[in-house]
This record gives C-alpha cells, sequence and structure tokens, in this order.
C-alpha cells in the first residue's frame, strides 16, 4: 500500500526506521527487530541506505523482506550520492517486481574524505532523484526529508523550505523530519512550510536518546538544538546507561504525546534497532 493513501486513512500515522546489517554480517538482530515490531502494528517501517549507499543491497533485501515475509509495509531509503541513471533504474525495475511501493528519496552524505564538486554522479540533489523516478515509473509513492532547524548545509532556512518545495514539485507526497528535542522547532517549522504552500504530510521523526554518547553523535550529524533539560538528563545520567535509558524514553515520550495533542500527521521514531524503545514509547504515550 502506498504511504500517501495510509496517510489520508488515518489522523496519526505511527512508523519506525531500521538500519540494515552491513554486507556480510548476520541478520539475526535486525530479523528479531522487525519481528517484534510487528507487535506494535508500526503503519511503515523505513530502512536506511548507509552512508555512500553502503548498505544498499542488504537495503532492497530488507525491505523486500519486510513486505513478503513479515507482511509490513517498507520505506526504502534510496540515496543517489555517487549514482547513475542507469543504477537507480535497474533498483526501481528490481524493486518493482517484489512489491515495494514505497521511497524515501535522498541526496545522501558526501564521503567524509571528499567534497560536493567532486562528488561525480548524475543527480545533485534528492529533488533530481525524485523527477527522475517520477519520469521512469509512477508506481512508486515517494517521501522527502524535511529539517526543523534547516539543513546543515542550507544559506538559511527560507532556502531550506525552497528545497523541501522543489522536492514535493519533483513528486514527493509525504516528508519525514529530521530528529528534534524541542517541539517548538517542528510547529514553527509546520507553520512556515504551509505558509510556503506546502501542504504534503509531514511525520515528525523522533529519536530517543538511550545512551549519553549516541546524543552527541547525533548533534554532530543533524545539528539539533539540545533543550537545557535533555542535557540536565544527560549529565546526571552519563555513566549510568540503565537510567539514561528510562529517562530518554521517558523524554521521547513525552514529546510523543505532546505531538499526538497538536494533532501532527504521524510520528516517526529512530529505534536504532532497539525495538524495546518503539513499543514503551508507544504504549506510555497512547500510539499504540
Amino acid at each position: 500500500m502506498k504511504i500517501c493513501d495510509i496517510y489520508k486513512d488515518k489522523k496519526i500515522i505511527f512508523s519506525c526506521e531500521v538500519f540494515p546489517p552491513k554486507p556480510g554480517a548476520k541478520k539475526d538482530g535486525i530479523l528479531e527487530t522487525i519481528k517484534e515490531l510487528k507487535s506494535i502494528s508500526p503503519d511503515f517501517l523505513s530502512v536506511t541506505y548507509g552512508a555512500g549507499g553502503e548498505t544498499k543491497g542488504e537495503t532492497i533485501q530488507m525491505a523486500i523482506r519486510i513486505k513478503n515475509t513479515y507482511k509490513l509495509e517498507p520505506l526504502m531509503h534510496l540515496t543517489c550520492i555517487d549514482t547513475k541513471k542507469e543504477d537507480i533504474d535497474i533498483i526501481l525495475n528490481k524493486i518493482s517486481q517484489k512489491g515495494i511501493e514505497n521511497i524515501l528519496t535522498l541526496r545522501g552524505d558526501i564521503p567524509t574524505d571528499r567534497d560536493f564538486k567532486s562528488v561525480v554522479s548524475d543527480f545533485s540533489y534528492a529533488c533530481d532523484l525524485a523527477a527522475h523516478i517520477k519520469s521512469h515509473t509512477d508506481k512508486f509513492c515517494l517521501g522527502v526529508a524535511g529539517y526543523p532547524e534547516g539543513h546543515p548545509e542550507a544559506y538559511s532556512m527560507e532556502k531550506d523550505i525552497k528545497n523541501l518545495a522543489k522536492k514535493i514539485q519533483a513528486g514527493a507526497s509525504f516528508a519525514i523530519s529530521q530528529m528534534f528535542f524541542k517541539n517548538d522547532f517542528f510547529y514553527t517549522y509546520l507553520d512556515k512550510i504551509r505558509e510556503m504552500g506546502i501542504k504534503v504530510p509531514v511525520s515528525a521523526g523522533i529519536m530517543p536518546v538511550f545512551k549519553a554518547k549516541l546524543l552527541s553523535k547525533m548533534i554532530k550529524l543533524s545539528r539539533a538544538t539540545v533543550p537545557s533539560d535533555l542535557i540536565s538528563i544527560v549529565e546526571k545520567y552519563r555513566d549510568n546507561d540503565t537510567e539514561m535509558e528510562k529517562a530518554g524514553i521517558e523524554f521521547a515520550t513525552k514529546q510523543v504525546e505532546d505531538l499526538i495533542k497538536n494533532d501532527v500527521d504521524g510520528i516517526h521514531l529512530f529505534t536504532m534497532n532497539r525495538a524495546s524503545l518503539a513499543k514503551k514509547i508507544s504504549s506510555y504515550s497512547g500510539l499504540r
């Protein structure tokens, strides 16, 4: 089922993100995660692509397994950095034959040892990838990323919102936000994109902080603002993983509860392949 149709059918969509194992690694862990997540009936599971598309083969196979074995709706991430059109077309043909209908179109991360100008690709941005997919076939429902605090490489929030508009115009029909830890950022972002005429549903991306060192890594990648109350939690439980996880779940649950009260289109949990986080947050917040 296309995710754009799920948004039409439900008041609030609930979804989770998982990442596939690296090539050659065992799959037991991720398969158990998916099995546990199935028990809380997410509306879809997104499957990441890995930096530079390093896990693309595993991503494709995992998306197919989610669809055909676990009978859940997969959202397969697809990046275009260092990619040729013919490579994308091969992937599109393969996943279409296996019943995959939903793709999250992303530019992808620039390799750490290179800059944007040195990357050779038939696509520069996610909007180019989305436009190519739509010109190739109309079989897929496309999602894109949104950035409540602006993309780290964007010159301004206005410029970033214009880029989101380009992705929608290219054929995307929904968005999932980057993580944020203060809901006001998300609400302000929604107001701004609606003022710009962007009407597609947007799911709020929530990252449960279950380890102190995880927060530092995520902030470095996303540049999300960390509110003082979360900083206090991390400082208090920095050396106690058990209590940090409990506090992180409580913090994320409060975020989700507030988002539900404000009638957001969807909640998207970045699970880090820890199904227990999603199960507790969805239960405590009333999502499931």
